[in-house]
């Protein structure tokens, strides 16, 4: 057995089939993703949270859209292999850090765990954040339905966070949190309308835009 083997997770170096450089491509990133993960829910969520971030690019960061895809595709990446709050997400974040992933990306990805102690300042951040347990969330609401995604209305996404049965596992308070933190900045880029029936709808879109991809 090598000595690599012996080493802690955070301090191994990256495998030699990915390249190491700060401009990773969003092909080098879903490969990433689904070297460190095999479950098929779990890339599912996270391809989920990467078409809402490039959507939600296209009106916060549209000349950066492919970062904000890389930082939906990665930001779980490290959760099967390093589940518990100890490790998830520092584990990934150090990994990236060694293949030169930006410092937004990885701001971003620490900021989505509220317990990391760091706060979502940057646009990325928030929307990060926003997206992640409402993607699952519209996922799940897609999957009890006789034609998936194609006619899920905001309306009923609303009555299903209601009820505190399904999908017991999603944080509630923090869509509501998410919501209420993008919301100014939505405002402040000329999105007046902004509320709680629009994020979930921009979500929706965006998840539809995959259906076929990610079967929901």
């Amino acid at each position: 057995m090598s000595f690599i083997a012996f080493m802690d997770p955070r301090e191994r170096p990256p495998p030699s089939n990915v390249m190491i450089h700060s401009a990773m491509t969003t092909e080098e990133a879903r490969a990433l993703m689904e070297q460190w993960t095999q479950s098929p829910a779990l890339r599912v969520h996270m391809e989920a949270v990467a078409a809402c971030m490039g959507a939600y690019a296209e009106t916060l960061d549209p000349n950066q859209r492919d970062r904000w895809i890389i930082c939906g595709l990665l930001h779980d990446f490290d959760y099967e292999k390093h589940p518990t709050a100890e490790e998830h997400p520092f584990v990934g974040v150090k990994h990236l850090e060694s293949l030169g992933v930006g410092e937004e990306i990885r701001t971003a990805i620490l900021g989505h765990a509220d317990y990391s102690g760091v706060a979502r300042e940057t646009p990325m951040a928030k929307a990060l954040f926003a997206v992640d347990e409402l993607s699952g969330f519209i996922v799940a609401c897609s999957k009890v339905r006789p034609d998936g995604i194609q006619s899920l209305a905001p309306k009923s996404v609303k009555k299903k966070l209601k009820d505190k049965a399904f999908a017991a596992a999603v944080n509630r308070a923090d869509i509501a949190t998410g919501i209420e933190e993008l919301t100014p900045l939505m405002h402040e880029r000329g999105h007046a309308g902004f509320d709680q029936t629009a994020h979930i709808q921009a979500c929706i879109d965006a998840i539809r835009g995959e259906s076929e991809r990610l079967d929901v």
